[in-house]
């Protein structure tokens, strides 16, 4: 499992570069519109809305790659869990509801 480690820090650095990249073009682009292709803006903010979610489950994969695997799969469980609930929009409006 520590082998795997060394990937997880060099994925999740370039996901980290590559999601900051995303927002400031995105921040921008709000005060001065240079991008006018739907197309491009609909990809970033993708991007935007999921690249945080990867980002955290590549850094916890990288984290829990130094515990035990108790740990590791209590994590891939819970991210799986994560994923599998994101393609029923009603869950995230019934979650805001409940705060």
């Amino acid at each position: 499992m520590k082998k795997l480690e060394p990937i997880f820090d060099i994925i999740g650095e370039i996901l980290a570069v590559l999601l900051v990249v995303v927002w400031a073009v995105l921040i921008i682009n709000s005060n001065f519109e240079f991008i006018t292709n739907a197309t491009v803006m609909n990809i970033l903010t993708i991007i935007k809305e999921y690249g945080g979610l990867l980002l955290i489950g590549v850094v916890g994969l990288e984290a829990m790659c130094k515990r035990n695997f108790i740990f590791f799969l209590i994590f891939c469980l819970l991210v799986a869990l994560i994923v599998i609930f994101l393609f029923f929009p009603g869950t995230y409006q019934q979650l805001i509801n409940m705060v």
